[in-house]
């Protein structure tokens, strides 16, 4: 079974950069846990309080290349 393709740097920033509160990155690096929660959070409007600069660390470490998909890999 082939490898599927690396995921790209350029779409998880702009994910996390646009929806990142709703933790859409995190599903699209295969991250569906740290996803979910992150969605919960910003739906009860107290955690929006957690899940915004959270979004926003993690906008940081992808674009200096510190987070990796659900696999491991680093991101292309």
């Amino acid at each position: 079974m082939p490898a599927a393709a690396p995921k790209q740097k350029m779409i998880a920033f702009l994910l996390a950069f646009f929806l990142g509160p709703l933790g859409v990155h995190n599903f699209y690096l295969g991250k569906t846990g740290m996803g979910v929660a992150q969605l919960i959070l910003t739906i009860t409007v107290i955690g929006a309080v957690v899940s915004l600069p959270w979004a926003f660390v993690q906008m940081i470490m992808i674009i200096m290349g510190k987070i990796d998909d659900a696999d491991g890999n680093p991101l292309a």
